[in-house]
């Protein structure tokens, strides 16, 4: 498992390189996405971004459902007025909840592990999964964004 940063470690505020295509299919950049997969698996997360775990580039991998995407280079092509405030967390920000306003619709470009072209169309849940790994390869964490932080009750 990947160790995870945490606030306020000044990694998690960097903007992000892009990925050059050429990187993406060497065997120690896919090492690499298993490991990102691995963590979130075993951190209980819906997502994970490269930043997280100490590494300034694009790429985040999310679920939707049970199914996990790799998401490398990400460019948002859509998304709706409609907002939505719901309850976010992060691995980066351990035992603190807030609520945070996104888009209900989002949609964004991107490349796969393979390198090939995805298109990701998303909807409320899973919508406001990939905003918040996005917001993570620019510097942003959802306490930047939250109207309201509070304690996990556990």
């Amino acid at each position: 498992m990947l160790p995870i940063l945490t606030l306020p470690n000044p990694k998690l505020r960097e903007r992000s390189i892009e990925v050059l295509p050429e990187e993406i299919t060497k065997p120690d950049f896919q090492a690499w996405i298993d490991e990102l997969l691995r963590t979130m698996h075993q951190a209980d997360g819906v997502g994970l971004a490269a930043p997280q775990v100490g590494r300034q580039v694009r790429v985040f991998v999310a679920l939707d459902k049970s199914t996990p995407h790799v998401v490398i280079n990400p460019m948002v092509t859509r998304h709706s007025w409609g907002m939505a405030d719901d309850e976010e967390g992060c691995l980066s920000v351990p035992g603190k909840f807030g609520l945070v306003r996104r888009h209900k619709v989002f949609h964004l470009s991107a490349l796969d592990r393979t390198g090939a072209p995805i298109k990701l169309k998303a909807r409320d849940f899973f919508a406001r999964v990939l905003q918040h790994e996005l917001d993570h390869l620019d510097g942003i964490l959802y306490v930047d964004r939250a109207k309201k932080v509070f304690s996990a009750n556990i």
